[in-house]
This record gives structure tokens, C-alpha cells and sequence, in this order.
């Protein structure tokens, strides 16, 4: 599976394009200009990128091929997007504010937690949506409105807890790392379900004598125990959507207890 990298294309080019729509100080609208009407837009190219890697994967996301999707030639794009590193820039922020997180002012959960909560169950159905978004790594993420939003809320959420500011970016940056891994780990477990044609449960089932002629149990007594206890009764589904519930949760007594609120 190959990885690409947001942030990777011109810094100016893509701030303008992830910002299109919006005035520095506010929201522009699309402003009519004179003679012809453009042919494209560029709202139209994201999407037809995200149709073509929704469907065959972020491998065969081209330049190239979203021309194909759009019935135009290659070239004509560029008029609009400089390249594809500055196309997945705008892919992947467009991927974020499809999550539509509650804004200043918006209705949302009560409770922090359970604001917390809402931002990764909609990150988690973003990644189930967009499998390919796994293979994009964001550590120099595209800097447009939906990391803006997603931003905004989790600050906003951790507010008036009890944290310090430096507490609080700290807090929503292990948010964001462990819902991250949790919905891409997710969205590997589909992916390879629906190429390979085999669920993870007929793949262990298929090397079930590993159990029986190489595994030893005096050399893996916890692994034994723990097995004979029941702690692997779980299918593979099952036991992954308690491991993501039991991991959130506890990060979340972590924060909770640094701010002495621990229920």
C-alpha cells in the first residue's frame, strides 16, 4: 500500500485553492468575472477525484484519470490545479468539513466527552466513506476551512475544563492521533475484506492449527491464560469496535482526571 503526503504542493497555490471561497477577513462568495464562463470549477475536480478514489483506490486517483472522469482533457485541469499534490490537499480538507462539526453557535452535545465523542464517530464514518484517506499521511496537514473547523471544535469542547492552554492542545492532538489510527486500522480491516473476498474471522479460522502445532503455551502463559479465560471469545469486528470504545474512553478519564472531574 503506497502513502502520499499532504502539504507536499506549492504552499501559495494551495492556500488559495483551499481558501477559494473565503476573503481573509471573512466569507467572499464566488465572485462573477468577466467573459466566458469557466468550463470547470474546481469544487467540480475534488469531487470527481474523490469519485475515483473512492471507487478504485488513491492509486489510480491521476491527473489524468479525474480528466477521464470529467470527460476533458489533462491539460485543461492544470488551468485549475497546479498538480496532484496540491489535488490531495484539497481532497483531504474536503474530507474533513464533510464531518460538518458544529460551529460557534451550533447546536451540539452537552457534555464535553460527549462532544468529544461526535467529532470521532464522524471521523471514523469519513474514513469508512473514503478508504483511501489512510494512505495519505497529514502530519503537514492542508491548512483550508475543514482542519480550521475540526480545530475549532475540539479547542472549543476541551474549554472551560480546566486545562491550560498548552494542556489543551496537547489533549486534542492525542485525540486526533488515536481516532486517526483507530479509523484508519478500521478502514484497513473493510479494505481487505472487500479485495480479498475473506473475512478477518475465515482468516484466522483458515490458520487455526497454528494454535494447535506451533503455539506453545509455556513459552506464552499471559497469552494462555488470558485465552482460556474467554479474553479472545470476541469475532474480530466485535473485538476491534472494543477496543476503539475502550481506548477513547479511557483517554478521555485521562484528561477528565488531570482536571480532578474524574466521574
Amino acid at each position: 500500500m503506497g502513502v502520499e503526503r499532504s502539504g507536499g504542493g506549492d504552499p501559495e497555490r494551495t492556500l488559495a485553492l483551499l481558501w477559494r471561497d473565503h476573503a481573509a477577513t471573512g466569507r467572499a462568495g464566488d465572485k462573477p468575472t468577466k467573459g466566458r464562463r469557466p468550463r470547470l470549477t474546481v469544487g467540480q475536480i475534488v469531487r470527481a477525484a474523490l469519485a475515483v478514489a473512492d471507487r478504485e483506490g488513491l492509486a489510480s486517483m491521476s491527473m489524468s484519470r479525474v480528466g477521464e472522469e470529467l470527460g476533458v482533457g489533462t491539460m485543461s485541469l492544470y488551468t485549475y490545479v497546479p498538480g496532484k499534490a496540491e489535488l490531495i490537499d484539497l481532497m483531504v480538507d474536503a474530507v474533513l468539513a464533510e464531518r460538518d462539526l458544529p460551529g460557534p453557535g451550533d447546536p451540539r452535545p452537552a457534555g464535553w466527552r460527549e462532544q468529544i465523542e461526535l467529532y470521532a464517530e464522524r471521523t471514523r464514518e469519513a474514513y469508512r466513506r473514503h478508504p483511501w484517506l489512510r494512505q495519505v499521511s497529514t502530519v503537514r496537514p492542508p491548512l483550508g476551512p475543514g482542519l480550521m473547523a475540526q480545530q475549532e471544535y475540539l479547542l472549543s469542547a476541551l474549554s472551560g475544563i480546566g486545562l491550560s492552554p498548552r494542556q489543551m492542545t496537547a489533549a486534542a492532538g492525542a485525540i486526533v492521533t488515536f481516532v486517526d489510527a483507530a479509523a484508519a486500522v478500521s478502514a484497513e480491516y473493510d479494505h481487505v475484506e472487500r479485495t480479498t473476498g475473506e473475512s478477518a474471522d475465515a482468516w484466522w479460522a483458515a490458520r487455526g492449527s497454528f494454535w494447535e502445532d506451533y503455539f506453545d503455551t509455556t513459552r506464552h502463559p499471559a497469552i494462555t491464560r488470558v485465552w482460556r479465560e474467554g479474553g479472545f471469545d470476541a469475532a474480530t469486528a466485535e473485538a476491534n469496535a472494543e477496543s476503539y470504545r475502550f481506548g477513547l474512553q479511557r483517554l478521555l478519564d485521562g484528561i477528565q482526571a488531570l482536571t480532578g472531574q474524574l466521574r
